[in-house]
Parts: C-alpha cells; sequence; structure tokens
C-alpha cells in the first residue's frame, strides 16, 4: 500500500501543496475551515509524518520528553539515571508512548527546547529532573500549558505534579546508624548546592548532627567522580578528619573509597563510607558499599504513569514514594580509634 504524501491530500483538499504544508505544521497562511478539512483528509488517507498535524486535529503526540541538564558522559557512568529511564520505558512501552532524551548544558536550553518540543507539537507532556530551590523551568511549564510531571520534592515543584521521597528521613537513618557504631565526626561529599533535594538533604544531616552532637562538615561537588575524589582529599587532608563519610551518589562514593585506600587508608577500620542510591557496582567492590536503596526503575514507572494521566486530563496528584533505607555492607564499621 502507498505511503500518502502530501501531494496526494493537497489534490485532494484542491489546495496546493504548500497549503497543506502550513496546515499541518500550525503555520499561518490558511483559513481555520481549510486548516480542519486538511487535517481531516490526512487523518483519514493515514499521514503520519508530522505529529502536528495529530496535534493540531485534537490529539497530543505519543511522546514523553525528557531533557536532562547534564553532561552526555553522565548516562554512561550514573546508575540512578540509567534505572529510572528503565522503568519509564518499562510503563510507556505499555501504552505505545516514546521516550524523547535531550541532554541539555544549561537551564536556559532546557527551557528553549521545552517550548520547541511544545510549538512544533513534537511532545505531549515532559519529565522534570533535578529541581532548584528556585526553578525557572517549573515557571515556563506552566505558562506554556505544557502537561509536565516534577521528579523531586513538592516545596520546588511549584504546583507541578511531582513523585518524591523523604530524604530527610533517609538522611536521618544513616547519621544515626554512624553516630550508633560510634562515630562521632561525620563529614558529607553533598551534591550541587541549587539542587531542592540536596537543600533538604543538608538540613537534615545538619539538624541529625547537632541534635546527637557530632561534629559535622558538608563539601558541596557537581557529582562527578573527579569532584567526588576532590572533597574527599579535602576532608581527609585536615587535622581533625572524619572517621566516617556519606556521599550524595555511589560514582562519588566509588571515588572516595579509591581515593581513601591511595592515602593509605583502610575502609572500614580507618574511615566508614556511606553511599546514597544503590547500585550493582556497590556490591561488588572491596568492601562493598554500605548503601541507600530505594527501587529507583518504580519511581521512573510511578512517574511515567503520573504524566500519563496528566496528558489524558485526569486530575494529577503528588506521588509519594518509599524513601530510601539502609544497606549495611563491608564499608562501615566501628572507628578503630576515635581521633
Amino acid at each position: 500500500m502507498k505511503r500518502p504524501t502530501i501531494a496526494d491530500i493537497a489534490r485532494e483538499a484542491g489546495v496546493s501543496k504548500g497549503a497543506v504544508s502550513y496546515a499541518l505544521n500550525g503555520q499561518p497562511g490558511v483559513s481555520e475551515e481549510t486548516r480542519r478539512r486538511i487535517l481531516a483528509i490526512a487523518d483519514r488517507l493515514g499521514f503520519r509524518a508530522n505529529s502536528a498535524a495529530r496535534a493540531l486535529a485534537g490529539a497530543h503526540a505519543k511522546v514523553v520528553g525528557l531533557a536532562l541538564p547534564r553532561p552526555p558522559a553522565t548516562l554512561g557512568v550514573e546508575p540512578f539515571f540509567m534505572e529510572l529511564i528503565s522503568g519509564l520505558e518499562a510503563e510507556l512501552s505499555t501504552r505505545s508512548y516514546a521516550l524523547l532524551l535531550q541532554m541539555v548544558p544549561h537551564e536556559a536550553e532546557e527551557i528553549d527546547f521545552y517550548r520547541r518540543w511544545w510549538s512544533e507539537s513534537r511532545v505531549g507532556g515532559v519529565l522534570v529532573c533535578d529541581l532548584r530551590v528556585h526553578d525557572e523551568r517549573v515557571r515556563a511549564l506552566r505558562e506554556l500549558g505544557l502537561p509536565a510531571v516534577a521528579i523531586g520534592p513538592p516545596s520546588a515543584a511549584g504546583g507541578l505534579a511531582s513523585i518524591w521521597s523523604d530524604d530527610d528521613v533517609s538522611m536521618v537513618e544513616a547519621v544515626e546508624y554512624l553516630a550508633a557504631l560510634g562515630h562521632r565526626r561525620i563529614a558529607r561529599v553533598g551534591g550541587i548546592s541549587e539542587l531542592a533535594h540536596t537543600a533538604l538533604r543538608t538540613k537534615a544531616f545538619d539538624e541529625v548532627c547537632a541534635r546527637l552532637g557530632l561534629s559535622a562538615r558538608t563539601v558541596p561537588t557537581d557529582y562527578s567522580a573527579e569532584d567526588g575524589a576532590r572533597a574527599t582529599r579535602l576532608l581527609l587532608g585536615a587535622p581533625d578528619r572524619p572517621t566516617a563519610l556519606i556521599y550524595d551518589n555511589d560514582i562519588m562514593a566509588i571515588a572516595g573509597l579509591t581515593t581513601a585506600q591511595e592515602l593509605g587508608l583502610s575502609v572500614p577500620a580507618d574511615l566508614s563510607i556511606v553511599a546514597w542510591d544503590d547500585s550493582p557496582i556497590c556490591h561488588l567492590l572491596h568492601p562493598p558499599l554500605t548503601a541507600l536503596t530505594r527501587d529507583i526503575g518504580a519511581y521512573g514507572v510511578h512517574a511515567a504513569r503520573l504524566l500519563l494521566s496528566a496528558m489524558d486530563g485526569a486530575p494529577a496528584g503528588d506521588v509519594h514514594g518509599e524513601p530510601a533505607h539502609l544497606t549495611p555492607r563491608g564499608s562501615t564499621a566501628p572507628p578503630m580509634v576515635e581521633m
């Protein structure tokens, strides 16, 4: 069966191919009556070359957009995003939806992509990651009217439906565990300070350490292995170095373990290490890393369901996921000597 073309639509509608192009792409140049007639003919003929035709006819694109403000290399080393995408795909595939993934360098470029995707009817909705304390993306999405779900705390979602978990609960659990082992000086290799979940973790860390009478310090990073190693050297080079470190992701914890061993420290005898977000790599190290564990794939499934519901016009409320819980392994133990 021959695939229909713009020429076929133009011939049946009795208009020029240029008029068909204007109608299908939502551009001025044809009357609304002519546009509706062209779109109806395109739909009847099974013309699917441009999702704008379907969107203008009243159906949103069966595509979900995900723009990540991270370097492309992040996907190769960051298990969190791969597990999240796996969960998204598991749910989207059941409804024959596709995932459009775009890596962007900055927030401004991410907003530009949202505007382009929406104006060109490329996506029916988007997922927003790495919410910031004051997030311009949230305001831009609300102005566009583009269905969106935030993966992050409601306090930074600006009214967008969100899926989140209590990072403060997880942080308290990790610090109380280390304190119960006898650690009195605990430091944290944190993530990007501007991110909302980082701010919540920092607040929880400071508060629980103050309540327990612990010496505490947080060093912010960009989540990379290189920056995690830098922060580890800084903390372990101090005269009153910590006896336990909590890392805001597993990649930095792995880098921290290697750095500590290069400095001649034994883990866990001289230094205990806790990674935030477990991954298969954490099991394979020597010693295996104690980690805060959660089902990130399930997080992706719930995020996809929430967005598809919003795209269908149903009221979408926040989803409160299970917080990460501690899985003790060989990288934590009582300190040999409290210095």
